[in-house]
């Protein structure tokens, strides 16, 4: 009976309107099957997006990035299209291990890793824990609002001990889902991100907001998740780690970042005035600005 309350996303009902859907292919990869896009060309670029996301987030980025890198834009498990991990491979550790397999499987060793948020988590994991092929000895590591840290606010409550009950109750992503439909609940999100998004943009986190089996993937995530281990090991992170972060940030506060920054050695940082948490969406062209430069810098 549960399972009716959780229909998968609809991939031939949607497809004509998903971001660079030309690009996706399915993979059976780690256990799981994934919903991947692969385009441009170039050295490779491993592009992980943040909790509650999908491949959408990189819609506007990717234009500027595609003519000078190869992308690999996966769901993550649980999320939009790619199936859910069962128990550990939620984890952070888990993830990580699971998007590594995927990167085996596609055979494109890895220039660099590029993650929003707690995308930028699992980027810095995997780098840790050395399960991923790399086209060099080491690989540039881009956070975007990087989620590396135990975080106050909104993003604190997401990861809470509430939220870890929440994701328990076999109803919860059902309910959530059907709150996410209600009027004025998906712009109320988005604003609370300090991002100003394009109607066209903002839809796509409708469709994910209103799919409870998304939601459900999400919960179990958050639930599954412990960045305390590593925010202790930010500085033994091996590739040369660039920051972007969008200064009106209300879901992780630029001071996070900073925090962040002095933990780990040589690492780099700018802010970008203006912008939210969903800078690479509101502003492409000033992310790519730096993200290239920093690709193409350290080429060893």
């Amino acid at each position: 009976m549960l399972d009716r309350l959780y229909p998968a996303l609809d991939w031939q009902a949607l497809q004509s309107q998903w971001p660079h859907s030309a690009h996706s292919r399915f993979v059976q990869a780690g256990g799981l099957r994934w919903h991947v896009q692969v385009m441009g060309q170039g050295p490779a670029l491993l592009m992980l997006h943040g909790t509650g996301a999908s491949t959408h987030t990189w819609h506007a980025l990717a234009p500027w990035l595609m003519p000078h890198h190869t992308l690999i834009c996966p769901d993550l498990p649980g999320h939009a299209f790619t199936q859910q991990a069962s128990g550990p491979g939620m984890s952070l550790p888990g993830m990580a291990a699971g998007v590594a397999a995927l990167v085996q499987t596609l055979g494109l060793p890895l220039h660099g890793l590029v993650g929003h948020s707690a995308g930028a988590a699992v980027a810095a994991q995997m780098l840790l824990q050395e399960r991923l092929p790399l086209a060099h000895d080491r690989a540039v590591l881009v956070g975007l609002n990087p989620a590396w840290l135990p975080l106050p606010g909104w993003a604190g409550v997401l990861f809470s001990p509430s939220a870890k009950l929440m994701a328990l109750n076999p109803l919860s992503g059902w309910l959530m889902a059907q709150q996410g439909g209600r009027d004025g609940v998906l712009q109320r999100l988005l604003d609370s991100t300090g991002s100003r998004l394009s109607a066209e943009a903002a839809a796509h986190y409708g469709v994910l907001l209103r799919n409870a089996r998304h939601v459900r993937g999400v919960l179990a995530m958050m639930a599954a998740w412990n960045l305390e281990p590593l925010a202790k090991r930010l500085p033994d992170l091996p590739a040369p780690v660039h920051l972007h972060i969008g200064q009106a940030d209300q879901t992780i506060s630029p001071a996070q970042a900073e925090v962040a920054l002095r933990r780990i050695p040589g690492s780099t940082c700018v802010t970008a005035p203006g912008l939210g948490h969903l800078a690479h969406e509101e502003n492409p062209a000033e992310v790519a600005r730096h993200l290239l430069p920093w690709m193409a810098c350290d080429t060893p």
